[in-house]
């Protein structure tokens, strides 16, 4: 392999990767789009322009994003310093003054020996350098026709319309049932009865909760392939009914008709991620907690992921990442950031910090074992490459994806900071083996 790899894309992912690259005495050729040519979203000529929310999310360690940027610590971030440096004040949030922080990141990386940028769109792509694609989730329709071309047009989603991922061990399993419909097969789902004075209160709720404004670039297309569950209910108080909630061929364990069933679908292959099933939703995420909580089994439920629908370029991961994040059958080629699966800011960063340290070690002659499962960074990777190819959704930090504790701990709040302790002892363990 040649000693210089090219990054396509200066975002959160593709400057972590540079960063990562560089400091390993790698040649990197960075080329981002920007000012030659601006996404829908974009308007900044800098690296790593922040978008929507200026928060990176919570650094306590009892929360899964405080134990990803601590994982993130000790392989030396480059985004996490730049945050810190341009932090405003947010509680235990790292939050950022977006345009310090993205001139911070430019002004490192044109600063980094053996960096090479190029203001240029790329609309092809080079398989004979070894190459790392971060173009993030507005990737360029020239770009996205040869990602297609190479992966196939069926494998490179453009719209993330997704329902909300729960963590089944904070399920009222007292108001559930498992039952195939007409008591036919396996069943394959946990189903959550309704009541007729429970759904109507619900569907009443759920029509008048506040949903995000969509982007202009976005209205057109993005409710064309999946309707959002509250655009469903508007229709019609009983439409729920008739669609995701029909009660038809369902007996509860008492042998009782229930008048409407929410049903959770497995999302990955632990028993602890389940997925509510139609529950496509544009609402905001506070009202997504308040209202689909008044379910009576999912009251006191944890969301690991909210739903989603916005604008959002992704590949279907498990079926062509290694966990790595090299493209399976490529290889030179990989990608990284929100293309390939993950979702939010830090998991970006992240993934761009994996794919620019394996790679570096593999152009070196250095084999790496992938992360240890029981680290955030390790969890992510094997969800994105493990996940369901028919069900596949992008991912983000949370507890619910790491292997189980060896000892139960009730508290919820101690439980949340021994899977830290435990991710990052690992991984300074996995980091001093493999000196990476």
């Amino acid at each position: 392999m040649k000693n210089s790899v090219n990054v396509i894309g200066c975002g959160l992912a593709g400057a972590e990767a540079t960063y990562q690259l560089a400091k390993r005495n790698i040649h990197v050729d960075v080329y981002e789009m920007k000012p030659v040519k601006f996404s829908p979203a974009h308007s900044s000529e800098n690296f790593a322009e922040i978008v929507c929310s200026n928060s990176l999310k919570s650094e306590d360690l009892g929360t899964a994003s405080g134990c990803l940027k601590a994982e993130m610590d000790i392989f030396d971030s480059l985004i996490l310093e730049m945050a810190r440096k341009s932090r405003v004040p947010a509680g235990t949030a790292l939050a950022v003054d977006r345009e310090k922080f993205s001139s911070l990141v430019t002004k490192q990386i044109e600063n980094l020996s053996g960096v090479t940028i190029h203001r240029e769109e790329v609309t092809n792509i080079d398989l004979s350098v070894p190459t790392i694609i971060a173009t993030g989730p507005l990737t360029s329709d020239a770009l996205a026709t040869q990602i297609s071309k190479l992966i196939g047009s069926e494998n490179l989603h453009f719209y993330d319309a997704s329902a909300p991922i729960i963590d089944g061990d904070t399920l009222n399993t007292e108001k559930t049932f498992t039952a195939g419909r007409y008591g036919k097969g396996e069943s394959d789902y946990i189903n959550c009865p309704l009541n007729r004075e429970e759904y109507y209160n619900f569907v009443r709720e759920l029509v008048k909760a506040e949903r995000v404004e969509l982007h202009e670039f976005e209205k057109s297309e993005i409710f064309e392939g999946c309707m959002p569950i509250e655009v469903m209910a508007s229709r019609g108080e009983d439409t729920l009914r008739f669609g995701p909630l029909r009660p038809v061929g369902f007996k509860t364990e008492n042998n009782e008709k229930p008048y409407a069933v929410v049903q959770l679908r497995k999302e990955s292959n632990t028993n602890s991620l389940y997925n509510i099933v139609g529950f496509q939703t544009n609402l905001k995420f506070g009202e997504q907690k308040r209202v689909f909580s008044m379910i009576p089994a999912l009251e006191n439920v944890d969301f690991v992921k909210y739903g989603v629908m916005h604008r959002n370029s992704y590949i279907c991961a498990p079926k062509h990442l290694n966990a790595d994040f090299s493209v399976k059958g490529f290889e030179n080629l990989y990608i990284a950031g929100q293309l390939a699966g993950v979702e939010g800011y830090v998991e970006s960063t992240m993934s761009g910090m994996i794919a620019g340290i394996f790679l570096a070690n593999k152009i070196i002659g250095k084999s790496l074992d992938y992360l240890p499962k029981t680290t955030i960074m390790g969890a992510i990777t094997n969800y994105l490459t493990t996940a369901s190819e028919e069900n596949f959704q992008p991912m983000n930090a949370n507890f619910g994806i790491l292997p189980s504790l060896d000892a139960k701990i009730k508290d919820k709040s101690l439980r949340k900071l021994a899977y830290s302790k435990r991710a990052l002892d690992d991984l300074k363990k996995y980091k001093e083996n493999f000196k990476c």
